[in-house]
């Protein structure tokens, strides 16, 4: 089981708009040296939306040659068309990844019903291991917890990223689980609560900027140590609400861009970073001991 803080990692871009694969691996040793546990690619935070399925099979790719079996790496892999979401795992484990990142169908609104078919599909088309990823927020489709659990007995299937805050769901997952489905938040602000109530990690925004606290955070929480994981928490707050000050991934960019680890840029309909924005980061930044 993958466990401990796992950065949804943007994807840096040059100044043609092409992907900067010399900036992704300085990210992904930037992310190991700090202790980052694991790396999700391509990501709804690696602007996935705006990949073509070429470059989504590069940037894993490339991902995985950097991470050189230092860590592991989830793929981001969903699509709202089953048949895409498919061919998009398949791809994803040709390319190495070690699991799947599978997100809840956007925009078809499917009952629950059509999500067991289309993630039991999902499943069958590999042999890594699948996460749910339950994000109403972006896609208004929400995997109700007793589906998560159906789905949970498939071998395969072997954790979900709850996304919703809702902590109350959480535990209720945690504590109907089978032995081995992993739960991990999707959600930065709620991530230690749900560590410290059993939960197996945080893919994390927050980490990008911070991934040494990040990952010194939920190891405290996931052992039971609430005063550690609290007294680091603090200090994270503001990154944890500012990083979404403008919608994910501008700030983060931006805030990794000023630590000259890469340029700002995200593709359209994303746009750079106010200045309002800008001064949210750099404050939340300070808090965090971050010099930009």
């Amino acid at each position: 089981m993958i466990r401990g803080s796992i950065v949804a990692l943007v994807t840096p871009f040059n100044a043609s708009g092409a992907v900067d694969y010399d900036a992704l691996k300085r990210l992904v040793d930037f992310h190991v040296n700090e202790g980052t546990h694991a790396i999700v690619a391509v990501g709804t935070t690696g602007e996935s939306a705006t990949l073509s399925h070429s470059e989504d099979s590069d940037v894993i790719r490339a991902t995985v040659e950097y991470v050189a079996g230092r860590i592991p790496v989830i793929a981001g892999a969903g699509s709202n068309s089953t048949a895409e979401a498919c061919q998009l795992t398949e791809a994803a484990t040709k390319a190495g990844a070690d699991a799947i990142l599978s997100v809840a169908p956007y925009y078809n609104k499917p009952p629950q019903s059509g999500l067991l078919a289309h993630f039991k599909a999902v499943a069958s088309s590999t042999d890594l291991p699948i996460i749910l990823y339950n994000v109403p927020g972006r896609t208004v489709t929400d995997i109700a917890d007793d589906t998560t659990l159906e789905l949970a007995q498939v071998a395969n299937i072997a954790g979900i990223k709850d996304a919703t805050g809702n902590l109350e769901r959480a535990k209720y997952v945690l504590k109907n689980r089978p032995e081995g489905f992993a739960v991990y938040s999707g959600d930065d602000p709620t991530a230690m609560e749900l560590c410290l109530l059993g939960g197996d990690g945080d893919i994390s925004v927050t980490a990008n900027v911070a991934p040494r606290l990040m990952s010194q955070m939920v190891e405290h929480a996931m052992a039971g140590n609430r005063a550690e994981a609290e007294a680091l928490n603090n200090q994270l707050l503001g990154l944890h609400s500012k990083l979404f000050v403008e919608p994910n991934p501008i700030p983060s960019k931006w805030a990794l861009s000023e630590m000259g680890m890469m340029r700002a840029d995200c593709r359209l309909p994303l746009v750079p970073l106010t200045d309002e924005g800008k001064a949210a980061v750099r404050e939340a930044c300070e808090q965090a001991g971050i010099s930009l």
